[in-house]
């Protein structure tokens, strides 16, 4: 199986805007379909709690003729166009899709965070984890949402095996970021949440990017819009991951990131798996 992710940054902006970062964005969607993926998983959709509107539903029927769609949506008394995650998966794969709630604390169950595939023999989960928030504000809400969400994943790898992927808002270790002296207390490189990203994987998991490529240097995820020269310079952080179960990571047969061009903020990852 191939299967990509990649937090978008607002669906309906990448499908109906005209700006210049809108246009960059249907550039790498144009890129993942060329990779003719089986699943496809996208994070920060940002739609209305209605999911996606008629007009989202033919665009993307266009763009993606063969895949079956999955949406998750921010819903009251969360905020509103906040978060939000979508599969777009093969039209002959038949998974039962789940809407799980970890018993997250505040109002994280409610922003649409979570969506997971069943298949025979495996899962396949995707997550928008909750950002720790300028000034660590909603840091403690953070590890709370790091512990319910390890307990989950190791629910599910106690059924059937799991690839989890998404956003997941850490740099794992100092080799994850440009600039890990600089950044010790900024969100997503706290020890906490390290931490937190650490008591994930001792769960059961591995990090499929570096079980693939050990300890390159300088492969990052996502580079900051607020500085413009940040991809220029690869100033980036590595946030977005591919997990999978210890036990089939013998199965992997790829995992990077795919080249989103000029776009800065994330950029997609992708995996082969032999399932």
């Amino acid at each position: 199986m191939k299967l990509i992710s990649w937090n978008i940054d607002s669906l309906n902006a990448a499908l109906t805007s005209e700006s210049a970062r809108a246009v960059l964005s249907r550039k790498v969607l144009d890129t993942i379909i060329e990779y003719n993926p089986d699943i496809i998983a996208l994070q920060e959709t940002k739609l209305s709690s209605k999911g996606p509107t008629k007009k989202h539903l033919t665009i993307l029927g266009e763009m993606f003729p063969d895949y079956k769609i999955a949406w998750n949506s921010s819903v009251e008394p969360a905020r509103k166009g906040y978060a939000g995650t979508m599969f777009l998966y093969k039209n002959n794969l038949e998974p039962k899709v789940i809407y799980p709630e970890i018993g997250a604390p505040d109002t994280m169950d409610l922003e649409g965070r979570i969506i997971t595939l069943e298949f025979d023999k495996f899962y396949i989960t995707q997550v928008y984890t909750p950002n720790a928030g300028d000034g660590l504000k909603r840091l403690e809400e953070r590890m709370e949402w790091d512990r319910k969400y390890a307990k989950y994943l190791s629910s599910l790898d106690k059924e059937k095996f799991v690839l989890a992927t998404g956003d997941f808002n850490v740099a794992h270790k100092e080799i994850d970021l440009a600039h890990p002296n600089n950044n010790r207390r900024s969100a997503g490189f706290t020890d906490e949440e390290r931490k937190g990203f650490t008591n994930l994987l001792d769960k059961g998991f591995v990090d499929s990017f570096r079980y693939v490529h050990g300890d390159i240097k300088d492969v990052y995820t996502w580079w900051g819009q607020r500085v413009k020269t940040s991809k220029i310079n690869n100033s980036g952080w590595r946030i977005d991951y591919w997990l999978v179960s210890e036990r089939i990571a013998d199965k992997i047969l790829k995992s990077e990131m795919i080249d989103s061009g000029e776009r800065q903020d994330h950029t997609p990852i992708l995996i082969e798996i032999d399932l």
